[in-house]
């Protein structure tokens, strides 16, 4: 099959931090380790047709010169009305004409792309808007530590931060910046009521006034010579067609293109045929001048419009497209710009996406006797598609490891749709990070559709990105399908395996019991794999798993007997990294219960046979946890060593998390040292990391 590179503009590029050995194992921050990042903005293209709003402009403008206000808090600004109103349009309007204000950067997070059955997940939106800072930010698991992290990067910082579908203050409130100079952009259906401790610009949206209505419909025609001729001759019918459309600029803008398309008929020919359509079918004003846009549809761009609503996330690439459709690359994308040309998708900061409006009327169409389109096939096209690529860049950024599925090379593929290549282990994680709502998307349409295969090996191809980004919500959602789907499959090796992950997304959450219960299962399950290599090898990890359960729970006595026979099954299989992994653990266990000596042997075994193995991301943990047992034992000048290692395989695997942790780690050494120069300067590039880049430590495992 033919392959594509996949490699997306990378993110800001910063000026890394250098690190030098000094006298007498002391080390060194040069100035070069204070963090820059370039300023971000999520902005998308202003649009090319926008009129009117000239008060709501004039107000906000002249709230931002008032200054801060006493509480403390940033200005908010909260527009409301109905959809299509153009509350987004004008919110990025207002954020583009405030770039000069806020010079720190302009974000952007839309909630109802992060919304699941009504209910925002805000962690995530706070992740988001973490990475938006900084592209390798690490953010912490849990909301209240993400919100300290977003209230100390965004603190003294003049950002305009834009955000989109928000239905309630609560949902708002973690998103607001730490700082009075900031400026928040709020677009809602309804008013917000209790923001506390901020400055509230509440401005409702109304529709257009009729000279405001026709001023923008012509300026969408007027694009196009001929068509603006045809407005020129027949005023009236511009007014009434502007009438018709209601003063929501969503309907003038399908309008416009709607006649631009309409190059042989007379206008007034065509406002009359709308206006008999919405007398004769009682149609809401936006719906026929919806329908009006897709009539003039050729048959692939309406197959694909009426196929969109299935996509489970908000924007739509060409590859995405091209299987939905069955169709080839080239199809698809001028279909997509097909549709895009007649005003039925939106240009959003990451790509063109389907307003909610228009998902809902395209899915109306779909649902057409004479336009009948069964989605069955065009689901399952999709789901393989994306559950091929999340295997295929899974492999890449994790390299070769334990899994229950048929390898993604091994998987069906849409016919005519190219695979992506992943060059290296950072372009797969930020593709999979990038597309991580499409590919958990696919996951639930998989689990409604009864492909469990597919919702298993999406769930085992995701787990290398969980370790990276934990978005619970969709974590746990997606191995819940995944230990149905495997339950209901009858596979057993599956069902181990997707109930310890989901184990370990449910400790980490604190969720407990719900964690001991899967745990139990899972063990209990694996005790009744057969003899093979890699059932033995599942069987071996599914007691790991218990082990790593018991010690998040401080009792390190249970754990040690499961890393113990973990590490015995491994050994009779001849599987090197899993006698290096339980290894490295047991070190760990030694060094937390006090058995200094034997926690230094044992993290020196495991450090040796890493990088003897190949490991480099292991290698660099187990260095870190030996340096940190040799420095305990008072061995300072190796502890010193490892700790450079570390740092270095932190920085070149861009692992903020863990180049803060040993940056912490170098602090406490050269105060124990009483180098406080060094110390200083280690703390320097720790905070500058943490507030920068939105950096966390989270256990290691």
């Amino acid at each position: 099959m033919a392959e594509e590179t996949w490699n997306k503009v990378d993110g800001p590029v910063r000026a890394g931090a250098i690190i030098q050995a000094g006298s007498v194992g002391t080390l060194h921050v040069h100035e070069a380790a204070v963090r820059t990042s370039a300023v971000p903005c999520q902005l998308p293209p202003a649009l090319a047709h926008f009129e009117d709003r000239a008060d709501e402009r004039a107000r906000v403008l002249a709230a931002v010169a008032e200054g801060p206000g006493a509480g403390g808090g940033p200005l908010v600004v909260a527009l409301s009305g109905m959809g299509g109103i153009g509350k987004t349009a004008l919110g990025f309007e207002l954020a583009r004409a405030l770039l000069g204000h806020c010079p720190d950067g302009a974000l952007h997070v839309d909630l109802d792309d992060l919304r699941r059955d009504g209910v925002v997940e805000v962690a995530d939106a706070l992740g988001d808007l973490l990475r938006a800072l900084a592209p390798e930010a690490r953010p912490e698991p849990e909301l209240r530590g993400r919100a300290r992290q977003y209230w100390t990067a965004t603190q003294g910082r003049r950002l305009v931060v834009v955000v989109d579908n928000a239905r309630s203050d609560g949902e708002l409130r973690p998103l607001l910046p730490a700082s009075a100079d900031s400026v928040v952009i709020v677009a809602s259906h309804g008013p917000l009521y209790d923001l506390d401790g901020v400055r509230l610009l509440d401005l409702p949206l109304g529709p257009l006034g009729p000279e405001a209505a026709v001023n923008l419909l012509r300026r969408i025609v007027t694009d196009d010579r001929a068509a603006a001729d045809r407005l020129d001759a027949d005023p009236a019918s511009v007014a009434e067609l502007a009438r018709r459309c209601a003063g929501l600029p969503a309907a003038l803008y399908v309008a416009g293109r709607w006649i631009r398309r309409q190059r042989r008929r007379e206008l007034r020919v065509l406002i009359e045929d709308l206006t008999a359509e919405l007398d004769r079918e009682g149609l809401p004003v936006v719906e026929a001048v919806w329908d009006a846009a897709y009539a003039g549809l050729g048959p692939v761009a309406a197959r694909l419009y009426r196929l969109l609503p299935h996509h489970p996330a908000p924007v739509v690439g060409d590859h995405a497209a091209a299987a939905l459709l069955g169709a080839d690359l080239d199809e698809a994308a001028g279909a997509l710009d097909e549709l895009d040309t007649a005003g039925l998708l939106e240009r959003r900061p990451d790509g063109l996406g389907m307003h909610a409006l228009l998902r809902g009327h395209a899915l109306r169409r779909a649902g057409d006797a004479d336009s009948a389109d069964p989605a069955e096939g065009a689901r399952a096209r999709l789901v393989r598609w994306y559950r091929r690529q999340a295997g295929r860049a899974d492999l890449v950024a994790a390299g070769p490891r334990l899994t229950v599925s048929v390898p993604a090379e091994e998987a069906p593929a849409p016919a005519g749709v190219p695979d992506l290549v992943f060059p290296d282990a950072p372009t797969a994680l930020r593709w999979l990070e990038d597309e991580r709502l499409a590919l958990y998307g696919c996951v639930r349409i998989a689990a409604e559709d009864g492909f469990d295969e597919e919702v298993v090996a999406l769930c085992e191809a995701l787990w290398t990105h969980f370790l990276d980004h934990r978005h619970y919500a969709d974590v746990i959602e997606a191995f819940g399908h995944g230990v149905a789907a495997a339950v209901r499959s009858d596979r057993l090796a599956a069902t181990v395996r997707m109930r310890c992950q989901l184990a370990r997304a449910l400790w980490e959450q604190h969720r407990y019991p719900e964690a001991a219960e899967e745990l139990g299962l899972a063990v209990d399950g694996a005790r009744l794999l057969g003899e093979s290599a890699e059932e033995r090898k599942l069987r071996a990890s599914a007691v790991e798993f218990r082990g790593k359960f018991a010690s998040v729970l401080g009792d390190w006595a249970a754990a040690v007997p499961d890393f113990e026979a973990a590490r015995e099954e491994h050994r009779a299989i001849g599987n090197a990294y899993g006698v290096m992994l339980q290894t490295y653990l047991l070190g760990r266990a030694a060094v937390a219960m006090g058995d200094l000596a034997r926690g230094v042997d044992l993290l020196g075994e495991a450090n040796a046979a890493a990088s003897g193995l190949g490991r480099e991301r292991m290698a660099a943990r187990t260095g870190f946890e030996l340096g940190s047992a040799l420095r305990a034992a008072g061995r300072r000048a190796e502890a010193v060593a490892l700790y450079e290692a570390a740092l270095a395989g932190a920085r070149e695997r861009r692992s903020p998390g863990d180049e803060l942790r040993v940056l912490e780690a170098l602090v406490e050494l050269s105060e124990e040292a009483g180098d406080t120069s060094g110390a200083a300067g280690f703390r320097s590039a720790a905070e500058a990391l943490r507030g920068s880049d939105g950096a966390a430590v989270v256990p290691m495992a």
